[in-house]
């Protein structure tokens, strides 16, 4: 039965390692990766800069757990002598899936420029790119199939155990506020990743490629009363064949003297990526220091195996201004605070 198990992982490795039209890396808390979704939204916080990071460990119940590691970082410069901005950042992500360890490692500089269509109303389209080098390993040695039994090898026609490859992703977003309540704002994006079509096997067939993915977001924030929001994200991705919608809500209070600047906020709600999970959410920032937690309910065809369980994530954000005011976007470009 063990040997059964291990040959099923297996099996299950390989083919992730080698579909044609496989799916990307996905977070629940996909809000807290504004690069991943789209290169367009870096910069777009209340903030000079903001750092943030999000772990994630799914499948706990069905096999060795997939553990993903997300981290950005960006920073905002005025450009020119109006409200006009640019953000230079930077998207780091880690992923090991299953018993093979198949690891994969993103680094992808990126920059984003915000054109001001209106300070009356603080609205900003900007065009945002992202690009950089993505290797690939996996552990043979953690594999076992059929041939594995038959001979100890596992006489899979790998042509390597890693490989790396060039990948590319450009966005366009438009953010600002509306109506009478300085809380009210939007932000809408389109972004289209993969533009290299790189190469993505470890079989020796060279024609297996990453297909193209597109991704349209959008967050809207309404402001209840003077200490309470009602915050809305969500994301509609589809990559060749496969596409999936997430989204949901966040209720938010705002505590301290000033409900412009609260010194803390806290947010509940919930999310749902359609067909796959129920995901309750919880989120605290007190004076730029955010930390959410969210945990997968499963609710697919496979929530019979996992019992239900998906994963739980959690994120870490920081956000802050400059000490220079005269060079801060602090009382110049008021972005969204999501």
């Amino acid at each position: 039965m063990k040997n059964i198990r291990k040959l099923i992982l297996g099996a299950l490795a390989l083919v992730a390692a080698g579909t044609v039209h496989a799916q990307d890396i996905h977070f629940s808390q996909f809000y807290e990766t504004p690069l991943f979704r789209n290169p367009a939204l870096a910069g777009i916080v209340n903030g000079d800069y903001r750092v943030q990071a999000v772990y994630r460990s799914q499948w706990n119940s069905v096999a060795n757990a997939y553990k993903t590691i997300s981290a950005n970082a960006e920073y905002k410069l005025k450009v020119g002598g109006g409200d006009n901005y640019a953000t230079i950042g930077m998207q780091v992500f880690h992923d090991e899936a299953g018993s093979s360890s198949m690891q994969t490692l993103h680094i992808l500089p990126a920059v984003n420029f915000h054109k001001s269509l209106s300070s009356v109303r603080n609205l900003y389209l900007s065009a945002g790119f992202m690009g950089g080098v993505v290797q690939r390993r996996i552990d043979r040695s953690k594999i076992t199939t059929n041939n594995t039994f038959d001979n100890g090898t596992d006489g899979e026609p790998l042509a390597t155990n890693g490989y790396r490859y060039f990948d590319g992703s450009a966005g366009l977003s438009l953010n600002g506020g509306f109506g009478e309540n300085v809380d009210n704002s939007f932000v809408l994006g389109v972004a289209m990743h993969h533009l290299t079509r790189p190469k993505n096997t470890f079989f020796q067939s060279s024609a297996i490629e990453l297909a193209p993915k597109y991704v349209l977001s959008g967050a809207l924030k309404l402001g209840m009363a003077e200490n309470t929001n009602l915050i809305m994200h969500s994301d509609v991705v589809v990559q060749d064949k496969s596409q999936y919608l997430i989204g949901g809500l966040l209720y938010n209070m705002k505590f301290g003297p000033d409900m412009d600047m609260p010194d803390l906020m806290l947010s509940a709600g919930a999310f749902v990526r359609w067909n796959d999970a129920l995901i309750p959410t919880v989120k605290a920032e007190y004076k730029g220091l955010a930390f959410g937690l969210s945990y997968d309910v499963n609710i697919s065809k496979l929530k019979t195996s996992s019992l239900g369980r998906g994963g739980f994530e959690l994120s870490l954000t920081f956000v802050g201004f400059r000490r220079n005011v005269d060079n801060s976007s602090l009382n110049a470009m008021h972005c969204p605070r999501f």
